[in-house]
């Protein structure tokens, strides 16, 4: 029987640095296993890990994993979360930097055998640009709701409900709750090379998306897929971004049957 208890137990907590930044997060490794496949989970714009949540798709997606055999670890980017620093001063290119860290802080264990990114929404942008530029490295990517349309809303001018000039864009703006949005976000947003960076990935890729997706659009995978050389595309009916409710089985299904196939024990 599932024991929740145990299984909180059983994670461990760890810090990687940053440039003077703390970034915390939650490490899983399978029981009896010397060496294993590592799988770094990367959480959406305003999410965080779900350390103990478990109905946040990165907590499924480290417990499924780790019923596989495979660890993971999933951690709070800059701003987010448990880790350092400021959500006002977060960027995509920032949080680049963080998965960098996060990966060689990886690549560094000596019983990792195969290195996964997952990444859900901005989490899927940052997945797909770190394996373009650290493709020798990774093994598989999946992208659930990958948000690229990231770029397009920043210049277009209108971001998660924020409304403004494009070519004169604040250096703050109110977002929501307690998250102030820098200007310096949506600069970096505009010139983002996405599809270009994660095109450099040439190792099998995963990518899924729900056709009622009202956060980012659909196509944005469309794209990835075409971009891609090695590429799947499951797009789930009626799915929203989240991709929770009836389509989180479907989600935790594909990703176990893509990370499955293929791979050496």
């Amino acid at each position: 029987m599932y024991n929740e208890n145990k299984e909180m137990a059983q994670m461990t907590n760890v810090q990687v640095q940053r440039d003077g930044l703390m970034l915390r997060g939650v490490l899983e490794i399978p029981e009896g296993k010397d060496n294993y496949d590592m799988a770094i989970l990367m959480h959406g714009f305003t999410g965080n890990c779900g350390r103990d949540n478990p109905g946040n798709l990165h907590y499924q997606l480290a417990k499924m994993l780790k019923e596989m055999g495979i660890a993971s670890v999933r951690f709070d980017f800059n701003g987010h979360g448990q880790s350092d620093g400021n959500f006002t001063d977060m960027t995509v290119m920032n949080e680049v930097s963080d998965g960098r860290a996060i990966l060689d802080y990886v690549r560094q264990m000596s019983q990792v055998k195969h290195i996964y990114l997952l990444g859900h929404s901005q989490g899927g942008v940052v997945a797909s640009m770190l394996a373009g530029y650290y493709h020798e490295y990774i093994n598989k990517l999946v992208l659930m709701a990958p948000a690229a349309t990231l770029k397009t809303d920043a210049l277009a001018g209108h971001t998660q409900g924020l409304i403004y000039d494009p070519q004169h864009i604040p250096d703050k703006q109110h977002l929501k709750d307690n998250y102030d949005l820098g200007g310096f976000y949506l600069r970096i947003a505009q010139t983002l090379p996405i599809y270009e960076t994660a095109a450099e990935y040439r190792g099998p890729v995963c990518i899924i998306h729900g056709t009622a997706d009202q956060v980012v659009d659909p196509h944005a995978s469309i794209k990835y897929d075409n971009g891609y050389s090695n590429s799947t595309l499951r797009l789930i009916e009626g799915a929203g971004h989240l991709l929770d409710g009836e389509s989180r089985q479907e989600v935790l299904k594909i990703v176990n049957e893509f990370i499955k196939s293929n791979r050496e024990e």
